[in-house]
């Protein structure tokens, strides 16, 4: 006959063993390689920026119509051997730039300018194949967190998009009396290079924390802070397309006092195009004027809202904004030798770059104000 079992027996270690916390709805989706696809970024974010750089070079060497084809896949293979570089040189040679102004470049001056034009375009096919090679990898092997695919996938579309609007940029300085390629098409690519960059750095910074952490940072959210270091970012990708605008027709060349222009407040002849709306793209005083302008009233308003950041109560929002204001200062100075010592190509570059640093900053700051960082009661103001 079986043993009667005790009313209070013990229960086995096993039966006794509670079970292991599951984890709240935040957790539920999948969390993926969130520190490996970040790395990820972290190098495409540092080649778009040597793209960038090298673009910038691109133009300032008058590089970018040495090549006149667009071959996305063919054209990574230089010319390898005398014939073949005689005839990429005849192409050139049928081109307005080079009966308008290179007329008589030897083949090894062709050379030079071809070099950098192909590095520019190798350079852009290695992003595309970092970013494939990141993108499908992490997605074989299921590793992209919930929420994350189409984000990621995205930026391989503004990649593709990105080169096809370099082309778009190429083909206006092909044909007609043009010896340069149109500047407002030149700032259509370097914004576009700039949203792909924002993009990165913004899924960069937000890969850097736990979903459920950034969940409970929005309840700790500076909303009008947020919002004014915004309306910062979209100030600042305004003024960098006039850059653009101003590099495209080597406005930065011309009108090198300062801060008068030609000994006045107003450049001369600011209206003489026909038809008018033409002078904001091919006058070389009325964009360097207005870009200095919105140089102005983008400092004025980065005072604003750094006065503003300067009240919240978290210290590292605090200090992310103190970073922007004081890359912002240093981008004007810049901004100001650069055309008092007539834009020569070093400082010209650092002045492109510094575009690159004080965008990468006001993102960095909007992002702390919608997602504050967690602080001790001693670290508040």
């Amino acid at each position: 006959m079986a043993e009667k079992r005790k009313l209070f027996e013990d229960v086995s270690e096993a039966q006794a063993k509670p079970a292991e916390p599951s984890g709240g709805m935040i957790d539920a989706g999948k969390r993926g390689a969130r520190r490996a696809i970040r790395g990820w970024l972290m190098l495409l974010f540092a080649l778009v920026v040597v793209m960038i750089a090298v673009g910038g070079l691109t133009r300032l060497t008058d590089s970018g119509l040495s090549i006149t084809e667009w071959r996305p896949v063919t054209g990574a293979m230089p010319p390898m051997s005398a014939e073949a570089w005689d005839a990429e040189f005849a192409k050139y040679q049928q081109i307005p730039e080079y009966q308008l102004e290179n007329k008589g470049m030897s083949l090894a001056e062709f050379q030079f300018i071809y070099w950098w034009e192909w590095g520019h375009r190798q350079l852009g096919r290695v992003i595309g194949l970092v970013w494939a090679i990141g993108f499908f990898g992490f997605l074989a092997a299921k590793r992209i967190p919930t929420g994350w695919t189409g984000r990621l996938f995205g930026l391989g579309v503004l990649g593709g998009l990105q080169g096809a609007v370099g082309w778009w940029m190429v083909s206006s300085g092909l044909t007609g009396q043009m010896t340069d390629v149109a500047s407002y098409r030149l700032a259509t690519h370097l914004g576009l290079a700039f949203v792909i960059l924002g993009f990165i750095a913004w899924y960069i910074y937000g890969l850097g924390r736990e979903e459920r952490d950034l969940m409970q940072a929005r309840r700790l959210a500076e909303p009008k802070l947020f919002s004014m270091s915004t309306g910062l970012m979209h100030f600042a990708f305004l003024q960098i397309l006039f850059g653009a605008l101003v590099a495209g027709i080597d406005a930065g060349r011309t009108f090198n006092d300062w801060p008068l222009m030609a000994g006045g407040i107003l450049p001369p002849d600011m209206f003489d195009i026909q038809p008018v709306w033409r002078n904001l793209f091919e006058n070389a005083g009325l964009v360097q004027f207005l870009h200095r302008v919105l140089g102005y009233l983008l400092f004025a308003f980065g005072l604003v809202v750094w006065r503003r950041g300067r009240k919240s109560p978290n210290g590292d929002t605090r200090f992310r904004f103190n970073a922007v204001f004081a890359m912002l200062s240093v981008q004007v100075l810049l901004g100001i030798v650069t055309v008092l010592y007539i834009a020569p190509w070093h400082l010209a570059l650092l002045h492109q770059l510094g575009a690159v640093v004080l965008w990468a900053l006001i993102l960095r700051a909007r992002f702390a104000a919608r997602y504050p960082t967690e602080q001790s009661i001693r670290g508040a103001a």
